[in-house]
C-alpha cells in the first residue's frame, strides 16, 4: 500500500500544481481582458489576454480531472484524464515533426502572424506591451527589419499619414545610449527615411524574426532541455495514472474475490450443520 500511495500522492501533486499554475494565468489573463479598453482585438493568435485564458482554462480542466481521479480513485476520471494527456502529448510530438519537415511553410506563418500583429500594434495594450518586450529582450525591430513598421497606420511612411509618429518606429527599437539614465520615446522618429548604416546607431536594424532563429539555435541546449523536461513530466504524469488504475483495478478484483468467497462462505455455514445434524441422528438411529 505504500508504494500505492506513493504513486496517488505523486499525480496529485503534480497536478495540484500545474492546476494552480493554470489558475494563475486564467486570473491574469481576466484582470488583463478586463483592464483593457473596449475597442480591442479579439483574435486568439495576437490577443495576449485571450490566449492566457484558453490556455489556463484547459490546463485547469486536465489537471483538475487529475487531481480528482488521484484523489478520489475514480477510474473513469483517471481514463479521461490518462486519454486527454496523451493526446496532447501526440499533438506535440507531431507538431515538432511537421515544423522540422516543413521549416519553411513554418517561417512563413509565422512571419505573416508576426506581421499582423505589427500591423495591430497600438490597438491592444497586450499586444503592444508584448512587442516591446520582444524588440527590447533580443534587439530587434519590426519581423524581417525595422521598416516593417510602415505596415502600421500609425509608423506608414507616406506623405499622407497625418501621425507625428510617421516614417518612424516604436521606442523599443532604440538603441540605449551609454549613460542614459531617462527612456527617450521619442527616438525613432524618422527613422525609416534613414539609410541602414545611418539608422543602425539608434535603433535596433534587424528583424525579430531572424534574431530569434538565431537566439534558439545559439541556446539549443537550453531550449531542448526545456522542452524534454516538459514532455518527461507529461510522461511521468501518463505512466503515474496507468499505473493507479491498474493497481485500483487489481485491488477492486481482490475485494471481489474476498467478497466472493466470504458470500460463499456464508451459504455452506446455512447448510452444513443440518446435515450434520442429521448424520448424527442417522448414526445413532
Amino acid at each position: 500500500m505504500r508504494g500505492y500511495r506513493g504513486i496517488k500522492y505523486t499525480l496529485f501533486i503534480l497536478c495540484y500544481f500545474f492546476w494552480v499554475v493554470s489558475s494563475i494565468l486564467i486570473a491574469v489573463g481576466i484582470y488583463a481582458k478586463i483592464a483593457k479598453e473596449k475597442d480591442v482585438v479579439d483574435t486568439l493568435t495576437v490577443d495576449p489576454a485571450l490566449l492566457l485564458i484558453v490556455v489556463g482554462s484547459a490546463m485547469f480542466l486536465i489537471t483538475f480531472l487529475g487531481c480528482f481521479g488521484a484523489l478520489r480513485n475514480a477510474t473513469c476520471v483517471l481514463k479521461t484524464f490518462l486519454s486527454i494527456l496523451v493526446l496532447v502529448l501526440l499533438l506535440q510530438v507531431a507538431a515538432g515533426v511537421v515544423g522540422y519537415l516543413f521549416t519553411d511553410t513554418m517561417m512563413e506563418r509565422t512571419e505573416r502572424l508576426m506581421m499582423k500583429a505589427v500591423v495591430r500594434y497600438r490597438e491592444d495594450q497586450d499586444l503592444e506591451n508584448a512587442i516591446d518586450f520582444i524588440q527590447k529582450k533580443f534587439q530587434c525591430c519590426g519581423v524581417q527589419n525595422y521598416r516593417d513598421w510602415s505596415q502600421n497606420l500609425y509608423f506608414q511612411c507616406s506623405d499622407s499619414n497625418p501621425s507625428l509618429e510617421a516614417c518612424g518606429v516604436p521606442f523599443s527599437c532604440c538603441v540605449l545610449q551609454q549613460n542614459q539614465t531617462v527612456l527617450n520615446t521619442m527616438c525613432g522618429y524618422g527613422m525609416q527615411q534613414q539609410e541602414d548604416a545611418s539608422a543602425s546607431e539608434d535603433v535596433f536594424t534587424a528583424g525579430c524574426l531572424q534574431t530569434i532563429v538565431s537566439w534558439t539555435r545559439t541556446n539549443l541546449l537550453l531550449v531542448g532541455g526545456l522542452t524534454a523536461g516538459l514532455l518527461l513530466l507529461e510522461v511521468c504524469m501518463i505512466a503515474l495514472a496507468a499505473v493507479q488504475i491498474c493497481w485500483i483495478k487489481r485491488v477492486r478484483a481482490q475485494e471481489e474475490e474476498e467478497s466472493a468467497g466470504r458470500r460463499q462462505d456464508r451459504k455452506d455455514s446455512y447448510w452444513y450443520p443440518a446435515f450434520t445434524d442429521f448424520n448424527d441422528q442417522w448414526s445413532e438411529g
